[in-house]
């Protein structure tokens, strides 16, 4: 699968059209649907099966979790699904990473390169994938080089 066909597959995806156009509806500053939503989509994975729907975005002026949780409460008034609404703005205290100068600097920093993928609307529909549609064809996880001395993702990996 190739980019060209990658972007259709998304494009055409009816339930991930209503889910970027509900999360628009927050009006949140750069944020994307991203992670294993779209990876799953990509492969044909049934969406029943994903635990999260991760939606991350990027603002500074307003770093508070309770924010976030309350992003997650009004999504899922509106779509019940399971809706993880992350401000990449202050993740770098939870990653042990320097901090991120953008959302899509955050998702290209993700511990698995094969879930490095973001979608947004706004207006237009727009693709990221800083890693390439390469990543997504092998079908298997690699861990960013950044997570190779953070414990806990070390943890993750070696029990996979």
């Amino acid at each position: 699968m190739n980019l060209v066909d990658i972007e259709r597959r998304l494009r055409e995806d009816d339930e991930l059209q209503q889910m970027l156009e509900i999360v628009e509806r927050l009006d949140l500053p750069d944020w994307w649907i991203c992670a294993g939503v779209l990876r799953s989509k990509i492969w044909g994975i049934d969406q029943n099966a994903q635990s999260d729907i991760d939606i991350v975005y990027f603002d500074p002026s307003d770093i508070s979790e309770a924010t976030e949780k309350r992003h997650e409460r009004q999504l899922c008034e509106w779509i019940d699904l399971p809706w993880s609404v992350k401000n990449q703005a202050r993740m770098h205290l939870v990653s042990d990473l320097p901090p991120y100068a953008s959302a899509q600097d955050a998702i290209a920093q993700f511990p698995e390169t094969v879930t490095a993928i973001g979608v947004t609307r706004r207006p237009d529909f727009e693709l990221y994938l800083p890693y390439g549609e390469m990543t997504l064809r092998i079908e298997s996880f690699a861990r960013h080089h950044l997570f190779k001395s953070v414990p806990r993702v070390i943890r993750f990996f070696s029990d996979v």
